[in-house]
């Protein structure tokens, strides 16, 4: 199997085999408290996630089979639809637990940030590849990229939303350190994030409480720590081999969001520690072949698309598997593939697609440029118009008698 085949299928077989997953454990964690919470359907959000998981693997099959320069030319007019989005959910999105972040269509509900992300993604990726040089100073830096992505940080931040604001930011530092800018200037601006990250959570009261709970859980166990505390009784509880999926107990009253930002307590009190270090695993392996398709990838657009998306995927599911693990405080953000939700899904699954194109893509142009054997210099045979003719060689008795005729001409003082 040839390298670039390698890469794709672990793509495409990690990503399956999460989101099959995922549908295995959201039906465990929710069946108890579905039919609990008064609708009486046990399989109620299984359905609804399987039909997300549908729509994602057709979006996933359309990204893959649509070339991946489409997304350089779309990504202003992405970018522009988004952030219109983003302000938009502010006013008419549907409140819930408090936070404006979806658009109601009918019975489903739609997530501006996760359309957010892959725009910021294809746009930032786009504007670096046609840039001569670099970015060198803060100035430079600042002017859009910095504009753009800090108002779509502002908009992702008064909804409220701080995971997913983190999950771009995270995204776009990987996008500029691939990008090759100065380390003093990487230094600097993620200086200036991180004391902007930490205002915002400090002036905002239950960020704050987030935060201290983080530092000892235990100190309020019933309060502002209990959700960590619940979620490290969960993985405890597992063992090794875990109690068995469907035979949990703290997901069912005790654990909160235990089948969205908490699925991983869920994952480690049912399957143990096996499970969660095959959960840990195979983001690993998607990590690696995106990863391999970023570095083999020639065009600086594509290279710099597939480690943004790569970035977006496994930091996020890093920064939901810290937090879950009490070694981060909590951002609200969900687990790729596994955790429920629908925009989150169908996005994950769409920046998916686009990797296994890009993959593709680079493939072809490196099966076009291997050197042609037969020849001694081993360079690539010219290719000529015209029914395959080489270059080097005429195939006819009138080519060579014109052949001849020249040589003579030329010879001739």
């Amino acid at each position: 199997m040839k390298r670039a085949q390698l890469e794709s299928n672990v793509l495409v077989l990690v990503t399956l085999a999460l989101t099959a997953f995922g549908l295995v454990m959201v039906y465990s964690a929710t069946s108890a408290r579905a039919v609990d919470g008064g609708n009486g359907q046990p399989m109620y959000y299984l359905t609804r996630q399987a039909m997300f998981a549908g729509i994602g693997v057709v979006a996933l099959l359309v990204a893959s089979r649509t070339p991946y320069a489409f997304w350089r030319r779309a990504a202003p007019s992405l970018v522009l639809g988004s952030l219109v989005l983003l302000a938009g959910v502010l006013l008419v999105g549907q409140r819930v637990n408090g936070a404006r972040r979806w658009v109601s269509l009918g019975p489903f509900a739609f997530q501006p940030s996760e359309l957010a992300k892959l725009a910021l993604a294809a746009w930032v990726a786009a504007y670096l590849a046609r840039q001569r040089t670099r970015p060198s100073s803060l100035k430079e830096l600042g002017k859009p990229l910095g504009l753009v992505a800090g108002l779509a940080c502002v908009l992702v931040l008064v909804e409220p939303d701080l995971g997913t604001a983190i999950a771009i930011v995270v995204m776009l530092a990987g996008i500029l350190v691939v990008a090759g800018l100065p380390s003093g200037l990487l230094v600097r601006s993620f200086g200036i994030v991180a004391a902007l990250g930490v205002l915002a959570i400090w002036l905002e009261p239950y960020r704050r409480a987030r935060l201290l709970s983080f530092l000892n859980p235990w100190h309020d166990p019933q309060g502002a720590g209990f959700q960590v505390v619940q979620a490290m009784i969960g993985l405890g509880s597992g063992g090794i081999f875990g109690v068995g999926i469907g035979h949990g107990v703290v997901k069912i009253f005790d654990l909160p969001e235990a089948h969205t930002d908490m699925i991983f307590a869920t994952i480690g009190e049912e399957l143990g520690l096996i499970g969660t270090a095959g959960v840990i695993l195979a983001y690993s392996a998607f990590g690696w072949a995106g990863f391999r398709i970023a570095l083999n990838c020639k065009d600086p657009f594509g290279k710099l698309l597939a480690s943004g998306l790569t970035v977006l995927i496994c930091g996020q599911a890093a920064i939901n598997l810290a937090a879950v693990l009490a070694i981060a405080p909590l951002t609200g953000i969900t687990l790729p593939f596994i955790s429920y939700g629908g925009s989150s899904l169908i996005a994950a699954l769409g920046a998916t697609g686009i990797l296994l194109n890009i993959g593709s893509a680079d493939a072809v142009e490196r099966r076009a440029s291997v050197p042609d054997r037969g020849r001694g210099d081993r360079r690539p045979r010219a290719a000529v118009a015209g029914r395959g003719r080489s270059a080097d060689r005429p195939r006819s008795t009138g080519d060579l008698r014109r052949v001849a005729g020249s040589a003579r001409g030329a010879a001739r003082p």
